[in-house]
């Protein structure tokens, strides 16, 4: 028998694969089909990339530190391919009209994820990123099963059984606890029955994507808009923004572009999405700058279609199993907080595997963890919802995005610091101040900003956010341009009950960035 059982191999199941072997558990990897293989979901953060970083370190798995930083990746595996992230680029479009930018920038927003090259994060091409994970877990000691097809589970009371199909031949499997990392839907939501849940918030959205060749820059559709910006505007997560809906755009350096659409139902079904590449290329008419980058592109992979692309289990944890936020549930693309929201709960996790395997308080831990990664998601799922509620309104969705960067980079900030007691939870939601405020500003975006109080309600996100603004966000003199400037956080050392010789030690640390 197995002390762990995980069921899929992606990075979240080999990660924590990789944890609890080094923690000294026997662990079981299965995996449904094998490596190389597509997977959607390829945009890092600064502070996923600091949570992998912390993991890696603190779990001695020297051979994931090279992934946090574009400059290290480079240097230590070229064969891997990712995209160079700087930052989040986000573009306001409206049906039929060009998009020409303005010297005010109005239609637009960046914000810049660090200083340079050297240090920046990553898009991971997941074909060969998650292969790398489950081998270096097989390599580390966990036991590998590729191409098993389970269809049985059941609980025998000192643990889990699991069997399937693997190569025509039945086999099982006996493990005492199961994590499920198998992604929305999946295995445990079909073998339990787990019933689906509705959003709070957010309106039920569709999705259509696939990965491209041939994608123009969108700086080169109009170089004269974006001369002097923070950084290269298309080494980003690119956000093409409108009415009830976005389109994403994350370059690669294998040529290859992943692109795709999430929208509300009303305007997928305008689109009839399920039609694939004829839907596809509709949307590009509609928008024609978006199909100016996509002039000469192609398709280089099937385009799949989400017809129910948000998800939410109804149960995140039961008696000896528990689902990793990946496969618990699933937002959308916008802002990239599917990473830090896994890594988040495979911190708490391995935290709980180290201090209670084997004893009474390990099921209570696990209750309690799946309590706190639903709420770290339901508090992105309003931000996200408050943030489709005015895709219509750019000054106000630009201003309610300051909310996310103003808490992911401050929470970024004070874990580099070591500053545990400024931790508050995703989007700082433990926060008694920031995540009653949180609450209330989201609330009143979904229900509807009327035109007498827009202005109002932006400069009111402006000056809530300034107590944990670290990054100069809202500054007019920026128009709405942000780059990771470490002026910026130099400034704002005692909003982090730090000194700036703390924060000059802290950046000198952060930028050396030494390969490992």
């Amino acid at each position: 028998m197995f002390d762990l059982a995980i069921v899929g191999s992606g990075f979240a199941g080999s990660l924590m694969a990789m944890i609890a072997q080094r923690l000294g558990r026997s662990v079981l990897l299965i995996e449904r089909g094998s490596h190389p293989r597509f997977a959607i979901g390829e945009s890092s953060t600064p502070l996923a990339n600091l949570l992998l970083e912390e993991l890696a370190t603190r779990y001695d798995l020297p051979m994931l530190l090279p992934l946090t930083k574009w400059g290290t990746w480079q240097r230590a595996h070229p064969e891997i391919a990712c995209g160079l992230k700087r930052g989040f680029s986000f573009f306001h479009h409206r049906t039929a009209e060009p998009w020409t930018g303005d010297p005010d920038h109005e239609d637009q927003l960046l914000v810049g994820a660090s200083p340079n090259e050297e240090i920046a994060d990553t898009h991971w091409y997941r074909a060969e990123f998650d292969e790398f994970f489950a081998h270096t877990a097989a390599d580390l000691g966990v036991t590998y099963v590729e191409e098993m097809e389970l269809d049985e589970l059941s609980n025998t009371g000192s643990g889990i059984h699991l069997g399937g199909a693997r190569h025509g031949s039945r086999t099982g499997f006996a493990a005492r606890f199961l994590f499920d990392a198998t992604g929305p839907r999946a295995f445990l939501h079909r073998a339990l029955k787990i019933p689906e849940v509705p959003m709070p918030n957010l309106p039920e959205t569709e999705g259509l994507y696939a990965h491209f060749s041939g994608v123009r820059r969108f700086a080169d559709t109009a170089p004269e808009a974006f001369e002097g910006t923070p950084y290269a505007i298309d080494d980003a997560a690119v956000h093409h923004v409108f009415e009830g809906g976005w389109v994403w755009v994350l370059r690669f350096n294998n040529g290859l572009t992943s692109a795709g659409v999430a929208a509300t139902r009303s305007r997928a079904r305008v689109w009839s999405l399920e039609r694939g590449e004829p839907a596809w290329t509709q949307i590009l008419q509609e928008f024609p700058s978006v199909g100016l980058q996509f002039h000469a592109a192609r398709a280089v992979t099937p385009f799949h279609h989400s017809a129910r692309l948000a998800y939410r289990s109804g149960c995140w944890a039961g008696e000896r199993w528990c689902q990793l936020p990946s496969a618990s549930g699933f937002i959308d693309p916008l802002l990239s907080t599917g990473f830090p929201l896994t890594l988040l709960g495979i911190h708490r996790m391995a935290e709980a595997i180290n201090e209670d395997w084997g004893t009474n308080r390990f099921a209570f831990r696990v209750r309690e963890i799946s309590l706190q990664n639903e709420a770290d998601f339901l508090a992105a799922e309003q931000l996200v919802a408050a943030l489709y509620a005015q895709m219509h309104d750019f000054p106000i969705f630009r201003a309610l995005t300051l909310l996310y960067f103003a808490a992911a980079s401050f929470n970024e900030s004070a874990r580099r610091l070591g500053r545990v007691d400024l931790k508050q939870g995703f989007l700082l939601r433990e926060d008694p101040q920031f995540g009653k405020g949180l609450t209330e500003l989201c609330s009143r975006a979904i229900s509807g900003i009327n035109s007498a109080d827009r202005r109002r309600f932006i400069d009111e996100i402006t000056a809530f956010i300034e107590p944990i603004n670290v990054a100069g966000l809202g500054r007019k003199d920026r128009r709405h341009w942000y780059p990771a400037d470490p002026r910026d956080l130099l400034d704002s050392a005692a909003k982090l009950g730090a000194s700036r010789a703390d924060v000059t030690e802290m950046l000198r640390r952060v930028m050396a960035c030494p390969v490992t």
